[in-house]
C-alpha cells in the first residue's frame, strides 16, 4: 500500500470518530440532557397520578371513613361487598344499558353525519361547526339545559305536547324510574354526536377516491360502494369510536349527577355516581376506592387492546 495512502487512514477513522460524537446525547453529569428535560413533567405525573393510584389501591382494603387517621385492614371485603350491593349491581346494569345506547346511537348518527358532510356545500363548514358544537359544552351546563327543557311544568317538551294535543304524553320525564334514565341518555347522545363525526369525516377523507372511480365503472350502487369500500376503510377508526365510547360510558358521571343525583330512588344510578356518593356523603371511603378500581379495570380491559392496536397501526405493522 502506498505511504501516501496509509498516512491518511488514521486522519479519516479520526474524523469519522469525530462526527459520530456529535449524534451522542450529551451528559450533564451522569443523566443525559433528555431525562433531564423529562425528569420535571416525570415529577409531576408521579406527584399526582402514579402516587393517588396506588395510594386509592391500598384504600380500597381498608374501611376507612375518609376522615378518621386510623385505617383498618378488610382484604378482599370491600370487592365482595361489590357484588352483593344491590344498588351497585344496579349501577352496573344502567352502565351496560348506558353502553348499548352510547356505543349504537351515536356512532350511527355519527358516521351518517359525516357521510352527508363528507363533501362540499355551501354551508357545509357551519353544518360541521353546528353538529360539533355540543361535544365542547360543559356538561353542568347540558345538564342545566336539559332539565329545564324536561321540567314536567315549564319545560319545553311538556309545552310542545301539550300545545299539540299530546297533553296525555306529558310527564315527570326525570321524576320516573321509567323514564329518567333514557332522558339523560337522550341529553348524552345529543352531547356525543359530535365526536365520532369528526372521527369518521377524518377517515372517509383518507380513502383513496380512485376506490370509488373504480367501484363506479364495475356498476356498484351507493349501498355497495358503501359495503364493500367505505366500511372496510373505516376499520381502525370504528376500532377508535368504540373503545373510545365504552370507555366513556363506564366513566358516565357528570350528567346523571348533576340531572338526577342517582335518582330517583336508585333509578339513574351508574358505577362512577355511586362511588361519588360512597366517598364523599356517606363516608365509605374504602368502599368507593373498591368501585373506582373496577372502573378501572373495565376500562382497562378495552384499552389495552386498543393501545395496541394503534402501536401496531403507528408501526406499519
Amino acid at each position: 500500500m502506498p505511504a501516501d495512502t496509509q498516512s491518511t487512514l488514521p486522519q479519516s477513522n479520526s474524523r469519522h470518530k469525530a462526527g459520530s460524537s456529535r449524534f451522542r446525547p450529551a451528559r450533564v453529569g451522569s443523566l443525559s440532557v433528555p431525562y433531564l428535560f423529562m425528569l420535571p413533567a416525570l415529577v409531576v405525573y408521579c406527584v399526582f397520578l402514579v402516587y393517588p393510584m396506588f395510594d386509592s389501591l391500598a384504600i380500597s382494603f381498608t374501611n376507612w371513613d375518609g376522615l378518621s387517621p386510623v385505617k383498618t385492614f378488610v382484604g378482599l371485603d370491600n370487592y365482595r361487598h361489590i357484588f352483593n350491593d344491590p344498588v351497585a349491581v344496579t349501577a352496573f346494569q344502567n352502565n351496560l344499558q348506558w353502553t348499548a345506547v352510547m356505543l349504537v346511537v351515536p356512532t350511527v348518527l355519527g358516521l351518517m353525519l359525516a357521510l352527508g358532510l363528507n363533501r362540499r356545500f355551501p354551508g357545509y363548514a357551519v353544518f360541521r361547526s353546528v353538529f360539533y358544537a355540543p361535544g365542547i359544552l360543559p356538561l353542568v351546563g347540558i345538564a342545566a339545559l336539559w332539565a329545564w327543557m324536561y321540567d314536567p311544568n315549564v319545560g319545553i317538551i311538556n309545552t310542545l305536547l301539550r300545545d299539540c294535543g299530546l297533553g296525555g304524553l306529558a310527564q315527570s320525564w326525570l321524576g320516573s324510574p321509567t323514564t329518567a334514565l333514557p332522558s339523560i341518555m337522550a341529553a348524552a347522545v345529543w352531547q356525543g354526536i359530535g365526536f365520532p363525526m369528526v372521527l369518521y369525516l377524518a377517515g372517509l377523507q383518507s380513502i383513496p377516491p380512485e376506490q370509488y372511480e373504480a367501484a363506479r365503472v364495475d356498476g356498484a350502487n351507493t349501498f355497495g360502494r358503501f359495503w364493500h369500500i367505505t366500511l372496510p376503510w373505516l376499520k381502525e377508526t370504528n376500532i377508535i369510536v368504540f373503545t373510545l365510547a365504552v370507555i366513556a360510558s363506564f366513566k358516565a358521571f357528570d350528567l346523571i349527577y348533576a340531572m338526577t343525583f342517582g335518582g330517583p330512588g336508585t333509578a339513574t344510578q351508574v358505577l362512577a355516581s355511586w362511588m361519588y356518593l360512597n366517598t364523599f356523603q356517606y363516608y365509605h371511603a374504602g368502599y368507593g376506592a373498591a368501585l373506582a378500581w373496577v372502573i378501572a379495570l373495565i376500562s382497562l380491559a378495552f384499552a389495552i387492546p386498543y393501545i395496541r392496536v394503534m402501536t401496531r397501526r403507528g408501526s406499519g405493522e
